[in-house]
């Protein structure tokens, strides 16, 4: 199988997430602007028991789940219910790409964009106070661990993505994948701990797949997971149920 086609398609897909400024806008812009302002102002508590703790401490790693909510879901999701609606996916199954390297081009874009995002919100992080490991000893099994939550998470972010693309119009998936961005980074436990929302959301909080990925990576890079085997448990029910869901239900035209 050559290599040709799908390699025109991951350069086609890299070219159209660099000039669509909205795309920039949810991937990095967003993660980064309240990465540094909720990291450098008083308005939220810092998220830990220990009053003496960094807010950033507690911020990175939300913060880092909604890069990975941004692109997995929103992008992906957008940019393919557009490719829908103007009845590209519908012509892909004749070209020489297929559907099948159209969708690994469109994971491989993903991910690039991922260790884009990643790398830079580090690197704000630091400049904000961040240090590795200067509160919990973070070693290559924290890292690992990670790594694998971003995975999972990416997996069922993805789907939701795609299942809304799927069955949406173009213009109503743009709305409707903005909408569940803001109710799932208000509601996830990226930015206000779930202990600070009201009761029963709470309680919900935990089993969205923001709150369950955000506690994971907060487990992993801050020492303070508050679910354990609870959050990878819920994470894995979404990184099941919303792709098998979306490649059920997911209409080419």
């Amino acid at each position: 199988m050559s290599r040709g086609p799908f390699r025109s398609q991951l350069r086609a897909e890299l070219r159209i997430v660099g000039r669509n400024g909205e795309q920039i806008l949810l991937t990095m812009a967003i993660p980064v602007l309240l990465l540094v302002f909720f990291s450098l102002t008083d308005i939220l508590p810092n998220g830990f028991a220990d009053p003496d703790r960094d807010r950033v401490d507690f911020l990175l790693p939300g913060i880092l789940a909604l890069a990975v909510m941004s692109s997995a879901m929103v992008g992906l999701g957008i940019g393919t219910g557009f490719e829908r609606g103007y009845k590209v996916l519908r012509r892909l199954g004749v070209t020489p790409l297929g559907r099948p390297r159209w969708l690994a081009a469109k994971i491989v874009s993903v991910l690039a964009v991922q260790t884009l995002q990643s790398t830079v919100l580090v690197g704000v992080a630091v400049a904000c106070g961040w240090r590795p490991g200067a509160s919990n000893d973070l070693g290559a099994i924290d890292v690992l661990t990670a790594v694998a939550a971003v995975i999972v998470g990416s997996t069922a972010f993805a789907g939701l993505g795609l299942f809304m693309a799927g069955r949406l119009r173009a213009e109503i998936n743009l709305a409707a994948q903005n909408a569940l961005y803001i109710v799932l980074l208000l509601l996830g436990g990226m930015v206000v701990a779930f202990d600070e929302l009201p009761g029963f959301l709470a309680d919900a909080a935990p089993w969205l797949p923001s709150g369950a990925l955000a506690d994971l990576l907060r487990g992993a890079l801050a020492g303070t997971a508050t679910q354990g085997i609870e959050a990878w448990l819920a994470l894995g029910i979404w990184a099941v149920v919303a792709p098998v869901l979306a490649a059920l239900t997911f209409r080419w035209e």
